[in-house]
């Protein structure tokens, strides 16, 4: 997708007088994007794409392609043509590029008047991201956007390794193999540009070039000569084709190594060395050790000396403690688990009216009686999607009770080293029981293909609901609204989680007007006491321009 701006237009001043007309009542702006087409009579421009009418003060987006312009007419309430201008997109990013990537310019209007224009210019970004924004005449405040999150980064050897998805076949730089997929197939450094398999990343041995650390006393250097190949040849670092006729790549005198010339510098001194055979070697030479210490111990604790000491008494068990653990599924540390619903479901249970055998007993088949599956709901319609899944509304079948569930696809969450941000949302929905102004969850399980969480259906819509319809918040709506929203923030601030996603989409009303903020997954987690986090995520037009800047303070 082409490089776009988001324009804002706003402060029109119609000038001293306007011959004729008088004053001009109502005034509003109708813009035109045209296209240069080439005919008979030379270029002319053409219009293919609906007018759009933004409100002052609002914002629109342009793309940007070569010969397209911007026709803005001003009318008044009769719809007749005040005055007009015309400005070259081109040369509207040009001056952005100059102008640290924003502008602010006033445009002069013919046959009089002018109006202030803001520009700001945006690079290419990824089309999934704006795969319901493309249509233009969408403005930002009328627009949901979806949060974005800094890929996840693998330290090994320095190497800075994020998944991602190869365009082109890609050999893998340790086992030499193809890398297969179809979403992300594999890892590929963001300072070397090494690609390897996602298996494979344990068995890197090399130290990344790119971290400057290499000592050539230490390692064994490559001979590398301009090489004509004859047959497709893939470069055996960034594992993509040699392209071209003659003299398309390196090739090392020693052991045959194959390179791009832009890789030359980036691949580390281990001429002669298989990775894969090494890292298994070192991997077989680890686990001996370990075994060996294991036997060692062992023995030592067997033929060594008894030590006489004081006799210890021991603590009477209570009943309480000995109940044994449920085993109908893995609990989390906070008490929630993909296998049964959260334990505030079953507080209920009284633990101390029977015996020990009986009480675990009726605790177990309540639990049994609790787990659910999807086939327990029937879903009605999907109340939303996202980069994170799917959210439909589900009832709970011979019930009147009414849910949102929250489907996320396992393989989506997997390519896109999600598992933590996945984790870290059931933690603090597992939390949020503690407070009314924080979305709740019910329980979790899952399938073979797919995550659920089920929470609770807030039917009041999200403030983006509200704002398309208002267009603006009251000063005690606005007020009432970030009073609950601050104290959400603040008992999530008060167990150490910052949460940065907040924006009109996640902030929901349930059926008595109060707020509930959802949607955990960009939560960062012990953030006590002096401890930053710099990760660039959230949605770009709600992000802090600290973190756009990179910085840390």
């Amino acid at each position: 997708m082409s490089p776009f701006l988001r324009i804002g237009l706003s402060n029109y001043d119609s000038g001293p007088y306007l011959p004729s007309q008088g004053e001009v009542i109502n005034p509003y702006c109708a813009v035109m994007v045209k296209e240069a087409v080439e005919s008979e009579n030379g270029q002319v421009y053409v219009q293919k794409k609906p007018t759009m009418y933004p409100p002052w003060n609002s914002t629109f987006d342009a793309h940007i392609n070569n010969g397209r312009v911007m026709h803005i007419v001003v009318k008044d309430k009769s719809a007749e043509m005040v005055s007009e201008t015309t400005v070259e997109l081109k040369v509207l990013a040009e001056r952005c590029k100059k102008s640290n990537g924003k502008t602010e310019i006033w445009l002069e209007l013919k046959p009089q008047g002018r109006m202030l224009m803001n520009a700001r210019y945006f690079l290419e970004i990824n089309a999934k991201d704006l795969a319901d924004c493309e249509t233009e005449g969408f403005f930002s405040l009328h627009q949901r956007r979806g949060a974005i999150k800094q890929a996840k980064i693998h330290n090994v050897k320095c190497h800075e390794f994020t998944a991602t998805f190869f365009p082109q076949p890609t050999f893998c730089s340790v086992c030499h193999e193809f890398v297969w997929g179809l979403n992300k197939q594999g890892y590929q450094c963001r300072q070397c540009n090494a690609a390897i398999h996602k298996k494979c990343i344990d068995k890197v041995i090399a130290k990344c070039t790119g971290s400057a650390i290499n000592s050539r006393e230490t390692m064994v250097a490559h001979r590398f000569k301009v090489y004509n190949y004859k047959s497709p040849t893939f470069c055996e670092h960034c594992g993509t084709l040699l392209w071209g006729l003659a003299r398309q790549g390196l090739k090392c005198d020693a052991c045959g190594m194959n390179v791009h010339h832009k890789c030359q510098t980036k691949v580390a001194n281990l001429c002669g060395v298989n990775q894969k055979l090494m890292a298994e070697a070192l991997a077989m030479i680890e686990s001996t050790q370990q075994a060996r210490c294991q036997r060692d111990t062992e023995q030592i604790s067997r033929d060594g000396p008894l030590e006489i000491g004081f006799p210890v008494p021991v603590k009477e068990v209570t009943p309480l403690q000995a109940l044994p653990a449920s085993t109908t599924g893995k609990k989390e540390p906070q008490g929630i688990s993909w296998e049964t619903p959260v334990e505030g479901t079953v507080k209920g249970e009284s633990l101390i009216e029977s015996d020990l055998g009986e009480q675990s007993q009726e605790k177990e088949e309540h639990q049994v009686q609790l787990k659910l599956t999807i086939e327990d709901f029937i879903l009605h319609k999907m109340l939303g999607k996202g980069s994170f899944g799917k959210v439909f509304l589900a009832e709970l079948k011979s019930t009147d009770q009414y849910f949102a569930v929250k489907a996320l696809k396992k393989d989506v969450v997997l390519m896109d080293d999600d598992v933590e941000c996945t984790m870290v949302e059931k933690r603090v929905l597992s939390l949020a029981w503690e407070h009314p102004f924080l979305t709740h969850v019910f329980c979790t399980f899952q399938t073979k293909e797919n995550l659920f969480f089920v929470m609770e259906y807030l039917n009041g819509g999200d403030l983006m609901f509200h704002i398309q319809s208002c267009h603006k918040f009251d000063l005690p709506r606005a007020t009432f609204y970030a009073a609950e929203i601050i104290c959400g923030l603040q008992f999530l601030h008060s167990k150490g989680i910052i949460y940065r996603d907040l924006k009109l989409d996640n902030v929901l009303l349930d059926n008595e007007g109060h707020i509930k903020i959802a949607d955990f997954g960009m939560c960062k987690e012990n953030m006590f006491g002096d401890a930053k986090t710099s990760t660039f995520c959230g949605t770009p037009d709600y992000i802090a321009p600290e973190v756009g800047a990179g910085s840390k303070e």
